[in-house]
């Protein structure tokens, strides 16, 4: 149901690229790199499943690959691929509106490229951050999400994950948070059906407020 909805939360758990930032043509450009680097067949109509782990994708691709140089490779080639990375409308003002311990980025990035990418944007590193080389299990596995929720010292179902993926989506739920979906990479309909609770066009549709117990939010839901 599209409209304003308010929703209070005890924190919010952001994925990062295509919820904060929009780094999607470096991605693409590089993993067909990569791929054609490694002799991957059709590499250059390959595209990465947006929001999982680059060790779980180069392990499908290239079974038995060295996972420390080929992950090296892929993050050289995105850290140096930045010019058209872009900060996405609304972020700066909401992360502004926010303390720094009701948050945290949980991402399928490593942690190398996560960072990199925030100093491009010109764009706070949090202190709480849960990068896909520091967990066991990437999205969609719930363990992401739940150690996110671990950082903010909050129970997942007090939080709200904000994801733009359907693996995400799919890992918030699973982890018992609720989800808003933010359009970019998929589409409402996908968001959907992955299981999120809300979705917006972007954040700047998402307003914070400080109370008591954690975070009230306002959302301008389609």
């Amino acid at each position: 149901m599209s409209g304003l909805v308010t929703v209070e939360a005890a924190g919010l758990l952001f994925d990062n690229d295509g919820v904060i930032v929009s780094s999607i043509g470096s991605v693409n450009r590089c993993w067909r790199k990569w791929a054609q680097h490694y002799g991957v067949p059709v590499a250059d109509d390959f595209e990465i499943e947006h929001g999982t782990r680059a060790v779980d994708v180069m392990q499908k691709l290239v079974p038995g690959i060295n996972v420390v140089e080929g992950l090296k490779l892929i993050e050289d080639m995105e850290l140096k691929d930045v010019a058209d990375l872009t900060v996405l409308p609304g972020v700066k003002d909401l992360l502004e509106s926010l303390p720094m311990d009701r948050w945290a980025i949980v991402s399928s990035a490593t942690y190398r490229l996560l960072v990199g990418r925030l100093k491009v944007a010109n764009l706070p590193v949090p202190e709480r951050i849960i990068s896909g080389d520091r967990v066991v299990n990437g999205k969609p596995h719930p363990e992401p999400y739940i150690k996110g929720a671990e950082l903010i010292h909050a129970a997942p179902k007090d939080c709200i994950v904000i994801e733009d993926a359907p693996s995400g989506v799919r890992a918030g739920k699973a982890a018992g948070c609720r989800v808003l979906g933010v359009l970019g990479t998929h589409s409402a309909d996908e968001l959907r059906a992955a299981g999120v609770e809300w979705v917006v066009e972007t954040l700047e549709h998402v307003k914070a407020e400080v109370v008591e117990n954690g975070l009230r939010l306002r959302l301008e839901t389609i």
